[in-house]
């Protein structure tokens, strides 16, 4: 039935949809805005089906598996919030933030109230953030990542050979990965070997191959991985760990550009890109004389040295949001959020194991978390234990909004803090010393 009440009037004013449900999940009541996000026409939803109304999205599935709105909290459980995306008349996607509010009894049989929010604008600006922000899988806003983004793709545009170098889990296989997807070699082969899972006599016929008998049980002739890359990049990940001899032979595929199948004499030439990766100091072992000189330079013609992530920490609000929406995709749980608390709590933890150690912190926190929201005592034991370098971090305070002094300032200030807080709005505004509702009406305005 149309919004004909006072409270109707009210309602149709509201930027936010809302939707009135009796407890058999029929709408009672639906106000302009609603009527607008979903497609229809407010007069002739009047005892229809909430879920048909959003027949194929997740939150329609849950309700019928259900047998009651998906969105009311049972007891014990806090609010929950489901973005769905529905299609528009006219075949545009029209994403939607949605949650319930369950209603005192009432002589209206009205059960729940349904709101919704229409997440267009905020959707464009998180892509643009994203793109601003992200080059192939690698995430970083801080100052640090964006030098660090503007080398790759220098690099991307040479053919000498890469040693990428930083601890392990920084993301060296993605910095690898970003250099091929940049350069020429693009639509060529992306082959990477990982070196320290190899014994010595299995790695030298994984990179050169083999010819048919070079050894019991080789039944056929087989080529190696430098073959399979021929026009495009070869991954060496782990270099550091691979032995004397097979140094003096990949020595000399770089010097020649050609290889030699195990149990042949035949030289075969290939057009490889290499690129190196090693969590070790190889400038150290060249010292000590566990590594050639000579490999060390042929491999060092262009290093790129990725950032830990303790150096960066202005990174990790919005790359743990980031991992957050792959972990949510995977278990199937995409209203998951982070609190502001949670998200201050990663920043004053030094992430020894870098971004793999993020990564599985967050897993084990959704794993761990009942509702869509995850805090603090969802993380594991060790990344919040307080540690000495965490007491130089200096916590948030309470501050106050200051307008900058044109729309344009205050836009890229907007965009600025909200990649800072990893997407996550109420963070944001608290960042920004302003309410959550004045956020959003800026966002809106913009």
């Amino acid at each position: 039935m149309p919004c004909l009440t006072t409270l109707g009037v009210f309602l149709d004013s509201l930027e936010e949809g809302v939707m009135f449900l009796d407890a058999a999940r029929r709408v009672l009541e639906i106000n302009s805005a609603a009527a607008r996000m979903i497609g229809v026409d407010a007069q002739r939803v009047a005892d229809e089906l909430c879920p048909t109304l959003f027949s194929g999205t997740p939150c329609a599935r849950a309700c019928v598996a259900r047998g009651s709105c998906s969105l009311t909290p049972e007891q014990g459980e806090a609010g929950k919030i489901q973005d769905i995306v529905l299609k528009s008349p006219e075949g545009r996607d029209v994403p939607l933030r949605m949650w319930a509010m369950l209603l005192p009894e009432n002589d209206a049989g009205l059960y729940c109230a349904i709101v919704l929010r229409d997440r267009s604008r905020e959707v464009e600006l998180e892509a643009e953030v994203r793109d601003r922000w992200q080059l192939g899988g690698l995430t970083g806003r801080s100052r640090a990542m964006q030098d660090f983004y503007q080398k790759v793709l220098r690099v991307a545009g040479s053919e000498a050979n890469v040693l990428v170098t930083g601890e392990s889990g920084v993301g060296k296989e993605l910095v690898a990965r970003a250099l091929h997807d940049n350069s020429t070699r693009a639509k060529g082969a992306y082959i990477a070997v990982h070196c320290a899972s190899l014994p010595e006599n299995l790695l030298e016929t994984e990179l050169f191959g083999h010819a048919k008998g070079a050894f019991s049980g080789a039944t056929a002739a087989r080529p190696g991985r430098f073959e399979a890359a021929h026009g495009g990049t070869l991954l060496l990940d782990e270099i550091g760990e691979i032995s004397p001899a097979t140094q003096t032979k990949l020595l000399r595929v770089l010097q020649e550009r050609e290889i030699v199948r195990v149990g042949e004499n035949l030289p075969r030439k290939v057009d490889v890109r290499v690129v190196a990766a090693t969590h070790r100091d190889l400038a150290a072992m060249v010292a000590r004389g566990e590594f050639r000189e000579d490999l060390y330079y042929r491999l060092h013609v262009l290093p790129l040295h990725v950032p830990a992530l303790r150096e960066r920490r202005e990174d990790i609000a919005l790359l743990a949001s980031t991992l957050l929406r792959e972990l949510a995709e995977r278990y199937r749980r995409p209203d998951l959020r982070l609190s502001p608390e949670a998200i201050t709590e990663m920043e004053s933890f030094s992430w020894p194991g870098n971004v793999r150690q993020l990564f599985n912190s967050l897993e084990y926190a959704v794993v761990n978390s009942d509702g869509a929201l995850i805090l603090p005592g969802h993380l594991p034991p060790e990344a919040t234990i307080a540690t000495p370098d965490r007491r130089a971090v200096p916590r948030p305070v309470t501050r106050y909004y200051t307008p900058p002094a044109t729309e344009g300032d205050e836009r890229r200030e907007i965009l600025r803090v909200l990649a800072e807080s990893g997407g996550n709005r109420a963070e944001a505004a608290r960042r920004l010393g302003m309410s959550r509702t004045t956020l959003w009406k800026r966002l809106n305005q913009m």
